[in-house]
């Protein structure tokens, strides 16, 4: 009797069995999944939005070459010498031979001087983004010819001196796009007298058509293109824009996976001369 009582006591005495701690709630998958939809969101929201600054902020693509730049090239063109010739033009109601001797003051050979501008525009999409990339150079070689109202145009550009304002993109534009390494010069040379008509009055602009040679990438393509003159006391402006093809001149599509391009861009200039 007492061993059982003994039993039931030492039971009674005994500590509980202990209970297994509860596991934590675990996450549901949908969870997770919203979680990572809005992150993905945040992220491209992000990128887009960098993108825009960029180009709407950073990007500083100046405007197209107009006949504006043209005027304000010419106005501040310096000229070194004290004793050059001045461009007086004959008015409109002159006689013939006056005309033409005025004609006389223009003839001769110019020179580029750095108040001139030669490079490219094209379009870019940057994620979606519409962006311009614009590169120019004021580094130009060549001359100008002028003979009575007619004028002859040839001018060379080293084309590792185009730059824009990313480097980036110089990168690109100088490596596997223009491959400076094995071409390392773009040039435009007329291949006719363009004629203008008529001297312009100091100050005045005139226009003419160009029918020329435009050399990119060692590819020549002939090309007529709408050109305007204007000159100064001492100076000769030339203004014009020439359309390209890339494959035309043996150039590839510049896009990459980052940036989509047109397959078309547009050679840009104001070339402004000094006496040679």
């Amino acid at each position: 009797m007492s061993n059982t009582t003994d039993s039931n006591s030492a039971a009674s005495n005994a500590a509980p069995a202990s209970t297994p701690p509860s596991a934590p709630p675990s996450t549901a998958p949908s969870t997770w999944i919203k979680r990572g939809i809005i992150g993905l969101v945040v992220l491209v929201a992000l990128v887009y939005g960098a993108i825009f600054f960029y180009a709407n902020v950073l990007n500083d693509a100046p405007d197209a070459l107009d006949t504006d730049d043209l005027s304000e090239a010419l106005e501040t063109t310096v000229v070194e010498a004290d004793d050059e010739p001045s461009l007086e033009t004959a008015p409109s109601a002159a006689a013939p031979d006056e005309a033409a001797a005025d004609s006389e003051d223009f003839d001769g050979l110019w020179t580029p001087t750095t108040a001139s501008e030669f490079g490219y525009r094209v379009d870019e999409v940057l994620g979606g983004v519409n962006v311009t990339a614009v590169g120019r150079s004021s580094e130009i070689d060549g001359s100008l010819t002028i003979e009575g109202t007619t004028a002859s145009v040839d001018a060379t550009v080293e084309v590792e001196n185009i730059v824009s304002d990313d480097s980036r993109r110089d990168g690109q534009f100088q490596g596997r796009i223009m491959d400076v390494a094995n071409f390392p010069t773009a040039n435009f040379q007329t291949t006719e007298p363009i004629n203008f008509g008529a001297i312009p009055a100091d100050g005045e602009q005139v226009t003419a058509t160009a029918v020329g040679e435009l050399t990119l990438k060692g590819v020549t393509q002939t090309v007529t293109v709408d050109v305007t003159a204007q000159a100064t006391g001492t100076s000769i402006g030339v203004l014009g824009n020439i359309p390209i093809t890339f494959t035309d001149y043996g150039i590839d599509n510049p896009s990459n996976p980052g940036v989509s391009l047109e397959d078309e861009g547009i050679v840009e200039f104001v070339l402004v001369f000094e006496r040679g």
